[in-house]
């Protein structure tokens, strides 16, 4: 990959904190500045950071390392889910973080807390010692030092973009690798061809660690394949190597080492039953490995039944939901690329028995014409919405552009709530739902009071 210009992840908050939060924020403010204007996307400063802080990486429990355009979230949300049920301790990494920095580091089950966040972060900026790096490194830093202090059985980390030269991908020897689905996205940074951006994503498979796919372009199935061949890593394709489907109001799994009888995913939507069986592929190819993960029993796979991932077609019932008449519904999903858009209207097509209102806000940058035009047959109304706060989001001008005009202006999630509460006496029971960016997402789990836990 060449030099790119990459704007800093958000992970300010955009109003004065005190305490073990604020300073958390000053030590976060002070990194910023050490931010590369231009980046060459590689893995040299990520290394000479771990090496100057004695090599955490080579003191984690087993990895399963996650790669992808869409489901790489929810895919960890249920390897947590399911290990947890199995009743081991497991640390997550999930990126970006909706509402609290602390979302993206779960410590054998619980969030870090600010005191020790504070403390790491203020380590690795000693360590570090003014040398240029940039945040998702640091945060990467954060975890490593963090799953290498406390104990687990498991460990389950996502990438943050791409994959090959994804700082994640220090990791030179998980239990298993998985990629989600994959399609066009970032593609500045990437590449523009859906090949080109598999290749990156592939980049995450190491020399003899099993891999695991689900359903992909066959673009993309031959790009990973043709890594795992140059790096002699066991591949699981699914309908070739592992199945899954729905078997009444449970679901049928098998693979070569035998069948699952699995409940459905808490997770709504069509596309998450590939995300499901990504997750327990992957597991069992980790298990079969035998790369130092304890016997999973039984009832660890009933943990796919309270899978916990917010922002995911997510419904709910706080501050904002109670703005809007009795019998509505307000749901909330955080897709944003065409891939997403394809996904989510799968899921709308099953929404006929009540009218739909679509409030939409995006990230400056995202295809949002690729991502709408999938959703419009499914709607009654679209609203183009922009948060006060929203990082780096799109203007609503642009969403309208985007809709080819069918959109109106919100211009805000309250606004355009408050609408269509006013037009409620002449309309039955509806559904709304607040989509099109996990930043988006975050403000109005804020506003709703509907928190990550």
């Amino acid at each position: 990959m060449g030099v790119a210009t990459i704007s800093p992840d958000r992970v300010l908050p955009t109003i004065a904190r005190s305490g073990e939060a604020g300073r958390m924020d000053a030590i976060l403010e002070r990194l910023h500045h050490l931010y590369p204007q231009l980046i060459d996307l590689s893995l040299g400063r990520i290394e000479r950071l771990a090496a100057r802080l004695g090599h955490p990486e080579r003191a984690l429990p087993p990895v399963i390392h996650v790669a992808g355009t869409n489901g790489k979230g929810s895919t960890c949300a249920t390897l947590r889910a399911i290990a947890e049920a199995a009743g081991w301790r497991t640390h997550v990494t999930v990126s970006p973080h909706l509402v609290a920095l602390n979302e993206r580091f779960r410590i054998a089950g619980r969030l870090v807390d600010d005191t020790e966040l504070a403390d790491t972060l203020a380590e690795i900026e000693r360590v570090n010692a003014g040398a240029p790096i940039t945040i998702f490194e640091v945060l990467t830093a954060v975890w490593l030092l963090l799953f290498s202090r406390h104990p687990a059985e498991l460990a389950v980390v996502e990438v943050g973009l791409g994959g090959r030269y994804d700082a994640t991908n220090l990791l030179d020897r998980p239990a298993a690798c998985a990629i989600a689905s994959i399609s066009m996205d970032h593609e500045a940074f990437l590449g523009d061809s859906l090949a080109g951006i598999a290749g990156e994503k592939a980049g995450i498979i190491k020399p003899g660690v099993p891999v695991v796919t689900g359903r992909q372009a066959r673009e993309v199935i031959e790009v990973i394949e043709a890594e795992a061949r140059a790096k002699d890593a066991t591949l699981w394709l699914r309908d070739r190597d592992w199945w899954i489907e729905p078997a009444g109001d449970r679901l049928a799994y098998r693979d070569r080492h035998g069948s699952l009888d699995l409940p459905l995913p808490s997770l709504p939507g069509a596309h998450q039953i590939d995300n499901t069986g990504l997750a327990v592929a992957a597991l069992r190819a980790a298990l079969h490995a035998g790369d130092g993960l304890p016997v999973l029993p039984g009832r660890a796979w009933e943990g796919i039944a309270r899978i916990d991932w917010p922002g995911r077609l997510q419904r709910l019932h706080g501050a904002l939901a109670a703005r809007l008449p009795p019998g509505w519904e307000l749901w909330l999903d955080g897709g944003h690329n065409p891939g997403a858009g394809l996904a989510l209207a799968d899921t709308l097509a099953g929404w006929s028995d009540r009218p739909l209102h679509l409030l939409v806000g995006m990230k400056q940058s995202k295809n949002a014409a690729g991502f709408l035009t999938p959703l419009l047959a499914h709607v009654r109304s679209v609203w183009a919405v922009a948060e006060p706060d929203q990082h780096l989001a799109l203007p609503v001008a642009e969403i309208v552009a985007a809709s080819g005009g069918i959109a109106q202006p919100g211009p805000t999630v309250a606004d355009a709530l408050a609408k269509l509460s006013g037009e409620a006496p002449a309309s039955p029971a509806a559904r709304v739902l607040v989509c099109g960016s996990l930043y988006l997402a975050g403000e109005v789990l804020k506003a709703d009071g509907s928190l990550p836990r």
